[in-house]
């Protein structure tokens, strides 16, 4: 929490990620020189100032959002749930005229388990708190602007809002405020998806689990719109994932828009686009893949400052990513020893869980065609090694969204 006496204040912060991806983002954290204090299940905590709030906003890969805990205090009872929300400092965060909306709540081993109650008490601590420090009889409710009015693709809010999350484990509680805003796996490159798009901070997890290196050649035989390809050549490059896009911190009391500028600029500094990478994908759609180098074309844009154009893009320059319209049946090896990683379509997602099956059975081609590759591959399907025709070396469960996956690693 916040040190009043410190002019560079220390805060406590949890990053959220998808299950099975902890280790992952504990280990970025260590690279970005944090300390972990712990890690949970989908949540790793740590400590650190005002810089490197934004450094875990622009530069973590793997986490979905970023949150800055304001209180944390014991709470078996409703009563100490309110007297504890309401004596947190939400104005050293919140400024006046901003909404508040109790996003999530999620309860653990507690004696509180009521999550439509929990929600309701903290809304009504913190706004009671908010309105007494503001002088004000009520805080702004959150109103929607239809697409029509806003000529936004979706409907935007008047009214600002601050994002908080409440979590109890063992009856204590944490309050935490959302820095995020969208979620970190929107990077601002994907304005045109597949049919089954991966989430970038899953298909980033998987890369950095499957201990892909940039001097190794990577190729995905199903690379739809390009999720994993691109967010190797980001990892490869250098590129910050949180360039392309701000974050709600921009809209609290502890936003510093010089400290953010010069986490911008370092992170921009880093890029190396001079760096020998080996990414290729293809998919038997053309669509798909004309979506894929639209995408990179958007993160190119990204990398170089400029605003990334929506929509599907011919002819335009690509950051180095070879893409090609090939089933995956006729995919081969470009060199003699590398990295498969790759997404093929999921049963559920896509409605045939029978074709998702066939698909899994024809992919044991692949290690006669890519000889000397490590094989990674990310499925809904806990049968998988069943039709691929051989047991995984590791198999680890690791959630895409909602939906709960398993990553499969074959050795050469």
């Amino acid at each position: 929490m916040k040190n009043p006496k410190n002019a560079n204040p220390v805060f406590s912060v949890a990053a959220l990620c998808a299950v099975g991806a902890e280790k992952v983002v504990s280990n970025e954290l260590r690279k970005l020189n944090f300390k972990v204090d712990e890690s949970l299940y989908g949540r790793v905590r740590f400590k650190t100032d005002t810089t490197g709030l934004y450094q875990a906003l622009i530069g973590l890969r793997a986490a979905d959002r970023v949150l800055l805990e304001i209180a944390q205090f014991k709470a078996v009872d409703f009563d100490a749930l309110f007297e504890g929300t309401a004596a947190a400092e939400w104005e050293k965060y919140v400024p006046n005229g901003m909404g508040l909306k109790v996003a999530k709540v999620r309860t653990n081993r507690s004696q509180l388990n009521a999550e439509t109650s929990i929600q309701a008490i903290v809304h009504k601590a913190a706004a009671q708190r908010l309105c007494g420090k503001y002088k004000v009889s009520r805080l702004p409710e959150p109103k929607l602007i239809p697409r029509s009015e806003n000529g936004t693709a979706n409907p935007v809010c008047a009214v600002k809002v601050a994002e908080v999350r409440v979590y109890i484990e063992k009856d204590t509680v944490s309050l935490l405020l959302d820095l995020s805003g969208e979620p970190l796996f929107k990077r601002g490159y994907r304005s045109e998806g597949g049919t089954a798009p991966l989430r970038e901070t899953t298909a980033a997890s998987i890369l950095l689990l499957s201990g892909w290196k940039r001097k190794f050649p990577l190729y995905d035989p199903f690379c739809g719109s390009g999720t994993i390809l691109i967010e190797a050549a980001m990892y490869a490059w250098d590129i910050a994932p949180g360039l392309g896009r701000n974050f709600a911190i921009e809209n609290l009391l502890i936003a510093d828009k010089k400290t953010e500028q010069n986490v911008r600029d370092e992170f921009r500094a880093k890029i190396d686009f001079s760096r020998l990478v080996r990414i290729a994908g293809s998919d038997e759609d053309l669509r798909s893949v004309s979506i894929a180098s639209s995408n990179a074309t958007r993160l190119l844009d990204i990398a170089e400052g400029r605003s990334p154009q929506r929509g599907i893009r011919v002819g335009e320059k690509n950051p180095g990513i070879d893409l090609k319209t090939v089933p995956m049946s006729n995919a081969s090896s470009p060199f003699n020893e590398g990295f498969l990683v790759t997404n093929p379509p999921y049963g559920k997602r896509l409605g045939d869980l029978s074709q998702a099956e066939q698909i899994y059975k024809e992919m044991a081609g692949l290690e006669q065609r890519f000889p000397g590759w490590k094989i990674a591959v990310i499925t809904d399907h806990s049968g998988f090694e069943s039709f691929f025709g051989r047991k995984a070396d590791t198999c680890r469960e690791i959630s895409n969204g909602a939906i709960p996956s398993y990553f499969f690693q074959y050795e050469v």
